[in-house]
């Protein structure tokens, strides 16, 4: 997938987590962020996988560990989310989502928070 059309995908999960976020507001579990931002973008007609595995290797190849990413949409897109406090310090939350990207091979992915009163994003290239 060429840059412009990452771009486009980004612009529809935003828009898609939006939609998400005004109906439902802040206060619910991650899980159900997920499951609802799955379900919306399924219905637009793009692949979802939820919790997909994401192995870490070391420069030998030895597996290390496996991360789980919340969503991989249409085999480009990492979207981590987040039912927190607003992002002030999300260095944490970043420093995971670039661990996702270099684990995935990827160079995209979309941070977003559902946790606070206005929705957040960060998008994140390697």
């Amino acid at each position: 997938m060429n840059e412009e059309d990452i771009l486009k995908l980004c612009d529809v999960v935003r828009q898609t987590a939006f939609e998400l976020h005004t109906f439902l507001r802040h206060g619910h579990l991650e899980k159900v962020y997920e499951n609802g931002l799955a379900r919306r973008l399924r219905k637009k007609g793009l692949t979802v996988q939820q919790q997909r595995p994401l192995k870490v290797q070391d420069e030998d190849g030895e597996i290390l560990g496996d991360y789980f990413a919340d969503l991989f949409v249409a085999d480009a897109l990492i979207v981590e989310l987040k039912a927190c406090k607003p992002l002030a310090d999300s260095l944490p939350h970043i420093a995971q989502a670039l661990g996702y990207i270099r684990a995935s091979g990827q160079r995209h992915a979309l941070l977003i928070n559902f946790g606070a009163p206005k929705i957040q994003f960060k998008k994140l290239i390697l």
